[in-house]
This record gives C-alpha cells, structure tokens and sequence, in this order.
C-alpha cells in the first residue's frame, strides 16, 4: 500500500491496536504477551522516562506512528527523540503525528526479530533515525546501532560493559541489568550517566537551542 491509503484504512479499523507499513508491505503484529514483550517495553520506557525527567529538550513515546517516507510508516514500541523546539529532527503535524525521522527507536523482538533487523531496520537507517535498539528477547541479547556514513554500525561497550549514547549525552544503559530485569541497577546506571559532563553539555546545547532567536 502507499501511506495514504494505509492510513485510510487504518483509521477505518478503530479496533486494530498496531499496524506497520514496511516498504509498502502491512505487518500486523500477533498479541503480545507480559513476559516476552510487554515486561521488556515497559523497562525501557521506564529508563528513557527517567532521562527524559533529568534532560528538558527531550520526549519520547509508546507505540507512536512515525511519518518517515511514502512506503513506510512505522509504529516502534518506543521511540525517543530530541524535541523539535530544541533543535531535533523531526516534527509534529498538524493532526499529531510524529513526521521524519526521532533520534532513537526502540523494538523488543520476540517474534518479530526478522524483520525489526532486516526490512524495519533499512527504513529506520534510509529515513535518518540515528540510533536503533533492539532486545532480542528470546536471544537474551540487546543490539544499539548507531548511524555513521549512511549505515548503521553496531555501538560497543564501554570497558564496564556499559552503552552509552552516541546522540544523547549521559544515557547509559547496563545491558546485562536489563536483560535480568534488574531495573533497580539500570537507573543507577542512569543516574551515574546524568551527573557525567557529557549530559550537562547536552542539556547546554538544547538549551541554547530552544533560546528564540535576535
């Protein structure tokens, strides 16, 4: 389908929860259970909610359709992104969609692994969108790209075994916490990362950002 039309039928449908448009191509997510999704997408909402809290110039959501090209309209489990109003790029529309590309996506991939790092994972990469996490759920794996020279490139490590990102100073995250459901130890993780210089330079720059201009 084209997006318009995906669209059109979409909103014909006021009882279908969740439906992605990948290069043309409808997905219609299966129902999700607790313990295999929506424990993990809750986690992870949970640590980018709790950045966003400590960094004003930065929102995220849910299960938010994106705008991104004619023959692709996403719907992340969560996305994150700088706030237009602070420099980000992208924007809000009219009717409240999120339009091109946030800086981060995040999917949790039980079921879903084969095409959140195939087809999902050209669009988000060809639309801009600078970092892509995925929780391989049944992997007991997580995956964070990073977007340098038109490809995505698998961010590593640090010596701590902690992710720190590339796009937003000070959020770190503890990958092995996570995938133990250690909450507690991801936002003291976190917490480490929001006292660090590189998030009180980035609340900095959005700051003057979001300053109106003359």
């Amino acid at each position: 389908l084209t997006r318009a039309e995906f669209e059109r039928r979409y909103a014909a449908m006021p009882e279908l929860k969740k439906a992605e448009l990948i290069e043309g191509v409808v997905y219609v997510p299966s129902p999700v259970g607790f313990k295999r999704h929506g424990k993990q997408t809750h986690y992870v909402s949970t640590w980018l909610g709790h950045y966003e809290a400590a960094t004003t110039g930065t929102e995220g959501g849910d299960n938010t359709t994106l705008r991104l090209d004619l023959d692709s309209e996403p719907q992340p489990d969560v996305f994150f992104r700088i706030a237009p109003e602070a420099g980000g790029q992208s924007s809000t529309s009219a009717d409240g969609y999120v339009e091109g590309a946030p800086e981060l996506a995040a999917e949790v991939a039980a079921s879903s692994v084969s095409y959140d790092l195939h087809d999902k994972l050209r669009v988000y990469r060809r639309n801009g969108v600078l970092e892509y996490l995925v929780w391989r759920v049944d992997d007991e794996a997580i995956d964070w790209f990073c977007l340098e020279d038109g490809d995505y490139k698998r961010l590593e490590p640090d010596a701590a075994g902690l992710f720190r990102s590339r796009v937003f100073g000070g959020l770190w995250l503890d990958a092995a916490a996570l995938l133990r459901g250690d909450l507690a130890r991801v936002l003291v993780v976190l917490d480490e990362g929001l006292k660090c210089g590189d998030h009180a330079a980035f609340v900095a720059r959005l700051a003057a950002a979001a300053k109106p201009k003359g």
